[in-house]
């Protein structure tokens, strides 16, 4: 018989519902796993084992079964706060932060069923595409320690991928969960704007994060993130005007069916292609071809497409991103002393931002959205890499000069930004690996709303290539 760890986070589910396992045993089962696995790896900041294993019997007598998570363990990302669990947003500067008060996200993944076992390690305040914070131990890549795991939802990669956990939630501003699933070998998805009601990008200007789930299926991945959605197992509830376009069907349905026959683009230009140096390692387009060349043999329709240079989208997307690090809580020089140099760069880049920037950066962005929704309208989907590199080496990334730093992100992970700022919906795929045994992944982009035909075609894709029987070393 398998390890409960080896099961599909919904084999899981399933043998939770039939009383096969309880949700303690399934929990003791996974923080024996952190115990070993962790301290190499890097992948949570905090343990929160008795109080895991105190949720795990509450929702053994007091939570229905008909919650989409039931008994399922996860982590929450070391950005959001959950009430008297300390939280560092990976910085020197909050250490000791303990809230009174869960975010919303939080309280949505309690509502739904599940069972956090602690905090998964991430960058300072989430910004930097990888995850190696002064204030703690890097996440290191499964495949080979040596690598990063990308960032900023970097711990949460590590423990998916190191089977410390069944999937774990992220979020994502520009890439920050399909970064590190892809340099991780898993699925990671990003929404559309809008789509989940605790996290929905709609309140931060730009409108750039949303939540999404990492996992090692895309079933598993789509089970996340109906409860995202609906923690009640119900009806979400919108608490915006303003939302994703499309009905409230169950995402898990698509995901496990695995049906239609679409028409796909294929490209590898960026929006940061008029800005920066981009170039592509071998086994990048080597992954996309084994992605292109498995959705040929099933039927689907492929057309090569780029996108069109626009010199605007370079400086306007750094303004904002600027402009997000300028609220942190830095106002003395002692405080200014514990932030990392590249944060502080950011950070002073943002404040001395005027108002004029800022809202020009932003009509920038909004006409750059309606531009890039026009251009891969006629696709159902458009396929891009995942990365433009290889995974990095931890270290790699320059700890001193921040603009320098900030190319290197660029170089690596130029295919992901672009869909934040469109509000589009994006699916990253492990379907290759390095002849160094690295996993190499693909994204697939959808039209408004299309989470359900990107499952749909992650699935089949999944079927073909069998990208969840590979495992780690070590694990």
């Amino acid at each position: 018989m398998a390890d409960l760890h080896e099961l599909t986070a919904l084999e899981q589910w399933r043998s939770l519902q039939q009383g096969e396992i309880s949700p303690t045993e399934l929990t003791r089962h996974y923080l024996t796993r952190i115990e070993r696995l962790n301290p190499g790896l890097g992948a949570f900041v905090t343990v929160t084992a008795e109080a895991a294993l105190a949720r795990a019997r509450q929702v053994e007598t007091e939570v229905p079964r008909t919650r989409p998570l039931w008994g399922l363990p996860f982590a929450d990302k070391d950005l959001q706060q959950r009430a008297g669990v300390p939280v560092g947003f990976g910085s020197r500067l909050m250490r000791g932060t303990v809230p009174e008060t869960s975010d919303l996200l939080v309280q949505a993944l309690d509502e739904a069923g599940g069972v956090s076992l602690g905090k998964t390690a991430t960058p300072e305040f989430g910004l930097p595409s990888y995850t190696e914070p002064v204030a703690g131990a890097p996440a290191r890549n499964p495949w080979n320690p040596a690598l990063g795991a990308g960032g900023s939802s970097g711990g949460a990669a590590v423990a998916v991928a190191a089977r410390m956990l069944p999937f774990a939630p992220g979020s994502d501003g520009g890439g920050s969960v399909r970064i590190p699933a892809a340099a991780c070998g898993l699925v990671g998805v990003k929404p559309s704007r809008g789509r989940i009601p605790a996290a929905s990008g709609l309140d931060v200007p730009g409108g750039l994060p949303v939540a999404g789930p990492l996992a090692r299926t895309v079933a598993d991945a789509a089970l996340l993130l109906d409860a995202m959605i609906a923690p009640d197992g119900g009806r979400p509830a919108h608490p915006f005007a303003v939302r994703a376009p499309g009905e409230d069907e169950q995402l898990l349905g698509a995901a496990v069916r695995g049906e239609g026959r679409y028409q796909l683009g294929v490209m590898t230009t960026s929006a940061w292609d008029d800005a920066y140096e981009i170039s592509l390692d071998p086994e990048a387009l080597a992954a996309l071809a084994v992605a292109v060349d498995g959705f040929t043999a099933m039927g689907h329709g492929i057309e090569q497409t780029a996108l069109e240079p626009d010199p605007s989208y370079a400086p306007a997307f750094r303004a904002l991103w600027q402009l997000s690090a300028a609220r942190i809580p830095a106002e003395t020089t002692e405080q200014e002393a514990l932030l990392e140099p590249l944060t502080r760069w950011l950070m002073h880049r943002g404040r001395a931002l005027a108002g004029r920037d800022v809202a020009e950066a932003l009509t920038t962005l909004a006409t750059y959205e309606r531009s890039l929704i026009r251009q891969l309208g006629r696709f159902d989907a458009v396929l891009t890499p995942a990365l433009a590199l290889t995974p990095r080496p931890v270290g790699w990334y320059d700890a001193v000069d921040g603009e320098r730093n900030f190319a290197q992100q660029v170089q690596y992970t130029p295919f992901t930004s672009m869909v934040n700022v469109s509000g589009l919906p994006a699916i990253t795929l492990p379907v290759a690996q390095t002849p160094d045994g690295l996993p190499m992944g693909v994204q697939l982009i959808g039209r408004p709303g299309g989470e359900a035909t990107l499952l749909a075609l992650g699935a089949q894709l999944e079927r073909r290539l069998r990208w969840q029987d590979r495992v780690p070393p070590g694990v």
